[in-house]
């Protein structure tokens, strides 16, 4: 199984959180588009994976025409094994999503929605400078509904003077309209984002991280009670809507990166695009090289394997440690894990350990402790 991950570069405009590579100029769109159609014949060549999700990610992919979306669907099945029901999803923003449009994509390809709602809430959504309302994010949920079930909304958490009312406000829309996926990520204040530069001017104060935290464990108890499955960290799903493209990238299945600053991961090599739309077009005109890539050693992927099993419920099996990297590993991950079971941040059942509530929320420095720089 393999999944295509389709890099839309471009956005309407800059969100203040935002530290992923777009462009708001479209002077290269229709270049960009064919440098994405050459790179996926580029990248077919001696490919024989089954294709079963396609990504589009961004950037703002409900930016482009449905037109557009097409030609890139279509220029992928031409080239690669596609499965019988493959999962092809649309990252969009509500105020691309009219009915209209809504319509013309269930007319498409695609079978999936992720809508980047972030807030129901328009004082957050002014401060995160989002280009639609609360009004048009409720909007276009419905007209997405009357024609699509596999649907998904991202929303953000621990945003500047929001409280528990405020995010439980938020969780309530999603549970009443009972739909199938939510992410949700607490707010981080990246580098070169407008947000960082409204924290240094003191415009803003970051939310306290037990705030942050007691948002985080509030969301995981309410989900669950309305039969949600925390497969991921960020990711909540009923019973047979976990995203297929969401699961392989947790599970470390191979996936192929198109367009600008897109990443790829072929079981040993991961691979990054350059990250400036007119390097890339370029690079590809010419035929010359537009990526770097790294060989993943031993090391690198049980460090990977165990920073994606405390993030999932899928957790992280002895056994796999054994049968994959070795005695020694599997010896360094028991007398290293063992501090995290006792404080309650990591549980054991049989022979695979996952995180708790709070362990997930504090995956990252957990996972830290856990690597192996030498044996």
């Amino acid at each position: 199984m393999s999944g295509i991950y389709i890099h839309i570069p471009f956005c309407k405009q800059a969100c203040h959180y935002c530290n992923y590579h777009f462009s708001t100029s479209l002077k290269n769109k229709e270049s960009v588009i064919n440098s994405m159609i050459k790179e996926i014949e580029i990248k077919s060549i001696g490919n024989k994976d089954m294709i079963e999700t396609i990504y589009f990610g961004g950037g703002t992919p409900s930016f482009f025409d449905t037109s557009e979306i097409n030609k890139i669907i279509d220029s992928i099945s031409k080239k690669f094994k596609i499965s019988t029901n493959p999962e092809i999803t649309l990252e969009a923003n509500p105020d691309d999503l009219s009915s209209i449009k809504v319509k013309e994509l269930s007319n498409s390809f695609i079978n999936r929605l992720s809508i980047g709602i972030q807030s129901f809430n328009d004082r957050e959504l002014k401060l995160m400078n989002r280009s639609h309302n609360s009004k048009e994010a409720k909007n276009c949920i419905d007209d997405a509904l009357k024609y699509y079930d596999n649907i998904s909304i991202d929303l953000i958490f621990g945003m500047p003077d929001s409280n528990l009312k405020t995010w439980e406000s938020n969780l309530n829309y999603v549970t009443s309209l009972d739909l199938n996926h939510m992410s949700a990520y607490a707010l981080t204040i990246e580098p070169k984002t407008a947000l960082e530069s409204f924290v240094k001017k003191n415009i803003i104060k970051p939310l306290d991280e037990d705030l942050v935290f007691e948002q985080h464990e509030f969301m995981c108890n309410k989900m669950s009670k309305h039969e949600y499955i925390n497969y991921e960290l960020s990711s909540f799903a009923k019973k047979g809507y976990f995203s297929k493209n969401n699961s392989a990238y947790w599970l470390r299945k191979k996936y192929i990166g198109i367009g600008p600053s897109a990443h790829s991961f072929d079981g040993t090599y991961r691979s990054w695009n350059v990250s400036n739309n007119a390097l890339y077009i370029k690079d590809i005109t010419n035929n010359k090289m537009f990526f770097e890539k790294e060989k993943l050693s031993i090391i690198d992927k049980y460090n990977e394997y165990v920073m994606t099993g405390l993030r999932t419920y899928w957790g992280i099996s002895l056994t796999y440690l054994e049968n994959n990297f070795g005695s020694s590993y599997k010896k360094h991950f028991e007398n290293k894990v063992i501090k995290f079971v006792d404080s309650s941040l990591v549980v054991v059942n049989n022979d695979v350990f996952t995180s708790t509530i709070k362990g997930k929320f504090l995956a990252d420095g957990i996972a830290s402790e856990l690597f192996l720089i030498n044996l």
